[in-house]
């Protein structure tokens, strides 16, 4: 049971970097080299406990297909980040620089951007995932 549920969670991972890539592709974005934010490295909203993150399968799909991946997470303690899971944070998040966006963790601070918020990060085609419904489905390109 124990490895089944392992199994699931790691499939999980695979299956939103895979559905955000389709995304991508569909507009044409090159995702060798493509630059993606993730929001939220955290077990879960609002908390700093970085212990049996799921969100790491995600990031290491997305390295797997040759994507620059961000990660941004004001909850997390970034040399904590670093030491337990080789995790490199970015403290700001720049405009017009990214080729998706995946939200991975409803922290408050992600629920309280808006559409234009999100856009003006990214490039004009660029992808906008919510893994946790947070956002307004007008805001997203994909969901689960």
């Amino acid at each position: 049971m124990i490895l089944a549920g392992r199994r699931l969670n790691d499939d999980m991972g695979r299956f939103i970097a895979s559905e955000t890539i389709k995304l991508m592709l569909k507009r044409r974005i090159h995702v060798a080299e493509a630059h993606i934010l993730v929001l939220g490295l955290t077990f879960k909203e609002n908390c700093p406990d970085l212990r049996n993150t799921r969100v790491l399968d995600i990031i290491e799909e997305l390295n797997t297909f040759g994507a620059k991946v961000e990660v941004f997470d004001p909850w997390v303690d970034q040399d904590e980040a670093h030491r337990l899971y080789g995790v490199t944070m970015v403290d700001r998040l720049a405009d017009n620089r990214y080729d998706a966006v995946i939200l991975a963790v409803a922290h408050r601070e992600f629920g309280a951007l808006t559409g234009e918020d999100l856009r003006r990060m990214c490039r004009p085609a660029a992808v906008i995932y919510d893994v946790k419904n947070t956002l307004p489905a007008e805001a997203v390109d994909g969901c689960l």
